[in-house]
C-alpha cells in the first residue's frame, strides 16, 4: 500500500484532506512567545486578524521530524511505501524536515519529493498521486509522474508588497526590485523553486489583467491543465477572476484555494496567484519593466 503525505502548504483544506484520506502534517506559526499548528489551532481568518494587529512579522516553521516519525514507523512495520511531496526546499524547510525523519528508519520505503512550488500547484500534484497510488500503479511510476508533472506547472501571482518575502528570507530573484518599487505591484513566478521576477504593474487591476493574458497565452486545450486560483485575503478578487479566465478559457470550473497561514507570513495579505500545468517545462522570460 501506497500512502501520500504532505503538508498544509498545499492549500488541501483539512476536512477535504481527512476525507480523502490524506495524511496532512501542520506548519508551525510562530507569533512572539505562542506557537500554533495551522491544522487546527489557528484559522487563516484568525491568522489574518493577528497578522493586521501584530507590531511584528510571525515566522513559520517546518512540521518537525516527530511529527514524522508515527507515520513512518507504521509503514516500516506494514511494509508499505510512504511518499511525502514537500513544499519547495527553498521556501519550506519541510523535505529537510522529512529527511531527517526518514533517516531513522532506514529499512523502511519512504519516498521524499521536493515538488519545487508551493500553494495549490503543489495541492494539485498531491491530489494527482493520491489518484495515482490507487490505480494500481507502482511506488516507482507514482514518483516518476509526480516528478514529470511539476515541471510542467506555470504559477503566476502578485503581491501588494515585497516586505513581507524580503524579511522573511523568500523573495529569490526578486531582491533585485526591493527598494526601488513604490506602488508598482510585481508579477511573480517560480523559477526551480525560488521567487523570480516576471513583470511590474502600476496597479492591482493591471497586474491582473497581465495574468489573464499570461494564462491564455500558456493554457493547454484540453483537460490536462489542473487550473486552480490561490488567495490570501482576496476572496473577491479571486472570485472576479476565475469568472474573466472561464470566460477566457470556455471552461467550467476552477477550484479557489484559500492560502494557509505559512504562506500568507511570507507573501502577505492580499497576495493572489494562478498555477496551471502546461504541456511542455516551464520557459522563464526576463524581468519586463511595464509603466
Amino acid at each position: 500500500m501506497i500512502h501520500i503525505i504532505a503538508d498544509t502548504t498545499c492549500s488541501i483544506p483539512v476536512p477535504d484532506a481527512q476525507k480523502r484520506g490524506l495524511t496532512l502534517l501542520p506548519q508551525m506559526i510562530i507569533f512572539g512567545e505562542n506557537t500554533y499548528r495551522d491544522d487546527n489551532e489557528i484559522t487563516t481568518e484568525e491568522f489574518l486578524r493577528k497578522l493586521k494587529s501584530s507590531p511584528t512579522l510571525p515566522k513559520t516553521a517546518a512540521p518537525p521530524p516527530a511529527l514524522y516519525n508515527p507515520i513512518f514507523q507504521e509503514c516500516a512495520s506494514s511494509g508499505d511505501t510512504a511518499i511525502v511531496i514537500t513544499p519547495s526546499a527553498e521556501l519550506s524547510g519541510t523535505f529537510r524536515s522529512a529527511s531527517i525523519a526518514a533517516q531513522d528508519f532506514p529499512h523502511a520505503d519512504i519516498r521524499i519529493i521536493d515538488s519545487r512550488t508551493i500553494g495549490s500547484g503543489l495541492g494539485m500534484l498531491v491530489m494527482r498521486a493520491l489518484e495515482w497510488s490507487r490505480s494500481n500503479l507502482s511506488a516507482d511510476e507514482v514518483v516518476a509522474k509526480v516528478e514529470e508533472m511539476r515541471h510542467r506547472e506555470r504559477v503566476y501571482f502578485f503581491v501588494d508588497t515585497l516586505e513581507y518575502l524580503y524579511k522573511g528570507g523568500r523573495i529569490g530573484a526578486a531582491k533585485m526590485l526591493f527598494g526601488s518599487l513604490l506602488q508598482v505591484k510585481p508579477i511573480l513566478t517560480l523559477q526551480d523553486g525560488s521567487t523570480f521576477p516576471l513583470e511590474n504593474q502600476r496597479t492591482r487591476k493591471r497586474a491582473l489583467q497581465h495574468i489573464r493574458e499570461l494564462v491564455k497565452s500558456e493554457f493547454p486545450t484540453d483537460d490536462s491543465a489542473y487550473i486552480s486560483i490561490m488567495e490570501g485575503d482576496a476572496a473577491q478578487e479571486a472570485s472576479l477572476l476565475v469568472e474573466e479566465i472561464k470566460g477566457d478559457l470556455g471552461i467550467n470550473h476552477i477550484p479557489v484555494f484559500r492560502l494557509p497561514p505559512a504562506i500568507i507570513t511570507h507573501a502577505g495579505p492580499g497576495c493572489l496567484a494562478v498555477s496551471f500545468f502546461a504541456k511542455t517545462p516551464k520557459a522563464y522570460p526576463q524581468l519586463n519593466q511595464t509603466e
